[in-house]
C-alpha cells in the first residue's frame, strides 16, 4: 500500500512540476487522514527525492468547542521529529463565524474561503511560495459536479494551481489517489484522526455528491476513472457558447 501510494504522489509531483530545489512547502493539516496521510508521504519523498526542500506543517483551528490542538501538535512533532520545522498552530473563530446568523452564505463556502485567505498569509509570514493541501482524486470529481451542480460552470481543483500572476503555488499531491486508499493507508500506518466538531459536517453538498457518485460507481467500476479522464479530454467544439 505504501508503495503504491508513493508512487502515485511522486506520479503526480512529477506530471504537474510540484516540487522543485528548495521550496519551502506549507502543508496543510486539518488532522484528518487525508492531511496526515499526505504530510506522512512528503516527508518520505523529502528523504528521498532527488531535490532538497523544506516542510511546515500548519492548522487552522476553526473554534468548535473542545480542540484537538494539544494532541496534534504532539503527534506531528514527536513522530516526525526534525522532519519539519515544528507545527505552526492559528487559532480563529471562523467555524463559528460560518455558522452564525450574520453568515448569508454557505457555512462551508465562508470557512474554506477565510481559512485559505490566512493560509496564503502565513505561507507568505514564514517564507512559502507553495501551499500543500490534501485533496484526493474523489475531492477532484466531487468539486467538478459540485460547480455543475450549484454554480453553472465546468471546472474544478487543479494538482496544481497558481495565484496572484504565478508567484505562488497551491498543490495537491494526492491528486491521484482514490479515498479509499487513503483510508487503507492510514489503518496500516496507524495513522490517528482528530475529528473536529463542525455541525455541517455530514450534511453537505459535497456529501450529498459524493453519495451519488458513489451509486454510480457501484453500478459500473470504469466511472470514476472514465470522469477523472474527461476533466483532462475536453470536446471543446461540443461545449455551448452563451452569450
Amino acid at each position: 500500500m505504501t508503495k503504491r501510494l508513493m508512487h502515485l504522489l511522486g506520479k503526480a509531483v512529477h506530471d504537474w512540476r510540484m516540487i522543485q530545489e528548495n521550496d519551502r512547502i506549507m502543508v496543510g493539516v486539518s488532522g484528518g487522514t487525508d492531511s496526515l496521510t499526505l504530510f506522512h508521504l512528503l516527508v518520505s519523498l523529502k528523504k528521498r527525492a532527488p531535490v532538497t526542500f523544506e516542510l511546515i506543517p500548519v492548522y487552522i483551528d476553526p473554534g468548535f468547542g473542545e480542540s484537538f490542538i494539544k494532541k496534534l501538535d504532539s503527534y506531528i512533532n514527536e513522530r516526525y521529529k526534525g522532519d519539519h520545522q515544528g507545527l505552526v498552530v492559528e487559532e480563529t473563530d471562523y467555524g463559528q463565524l460560518a455558522h452564525s446568523d450574520e453568515n448569508k452564505e454557505s457555512p462551508c463556502f465562508l470557512c474554506s474561503r477565510l481559512r485559505r485567505k490566512r493560509l496564503f498569509e502565513l505561507a507568505r509570514k514564514h517564507g512559502c511560495m507553495k501551499l500543500a493541501l490534501g485533496h484526493n482524486k474523489d475531492d477532484l470529481i466531487e468539486t467538478l459536479f459540485i460547480n455543475i451542480f450549484y454554480a453553472g460552470k465546468i471546472g474544478t481543483m487543479k494538482p496544481n494551481q497558481s495565484f496572484f500572476g504565478g508567484c505562488f503555488e497551491i498543490i495537491r499531491p494526492l491528486s491521484y489517489v482514490e479515498k479509499h486508499e487513503i483510508n487503507s493507508f492510514a489503518k496500516v500506518c496507524d495513522l490517528p484522526e482528530f475529528v473536529n466538531a463542525c455541525p455541517s459536517a455530514g450534511h453537505t453538498r459535497r456529501q450529498d455528491v459524493a453519495d451519488m457518485l458513489e451509486r454510480m460507481y457501484q453500478q459500473n467500476k470504469h466511472i470514476k476513472g472514465n470522469i477523472f479522464r474527461a476533466m483532462g479530454n475536453i470536446a471543446t467544439d461540443y461545449l455551448l457558447k452563451m452569450s
